[in-house]
């Protein structure tokens, strides 16, 4: 789905976040807003990035585990990517696909929580 044909709610501010997923429900009604040309790899840097300051910063606060989630993408993908970072590997499979590599990011991302918190 294009961003011109997502609708809902506006951003929210920051502050009524409780954890990263919140931010990443945010991200998914405006992907660009948040990652140059709505870029996995960009989103892939800021969650980066917003993992380091929490621990900067002695926060308890919900880090993405980027790393478990890449373990889980190589079985989801087939390995086919394997040594890659996971924001490039889905932009690969995205235009494998031919799909937006955003809404694939989602789409993987909806999975992964759904098998984790089992």
């Amino acid at each position: 789905m294009t961003e011109p044909q997502r609708k809902g709610r506006p951003p929210r501010p920051f502050s009524e976040m409780h954890d990263v997923y919140d931010f990443l429900e945010d991200v998914r009604l405006r992907p660009s807003l948040y990652a140059f040309h709505s870029s996995v790899m960009h989103l892939q840097s800021l969650l980066y990035g917003f993992e380091i300051a929490l621990q900067m910063h002695g926060n308890t606060g919900t880090p993405f585990d980027g790393r478990a989630f890449s373990d889980w993408l190589r079985h989801q993908i087939n390995g086919q990517y394997g040594s890659l970072v996971w924001g490039y590997a889905i932009e690969l499979e995205a235009k494998d696909r031919g799909m937006p590599a955003m809404d694939l990011f989602f789409e993987l991302l909806d999975k992964f929580r759904a098998e984790t918190a089992r």
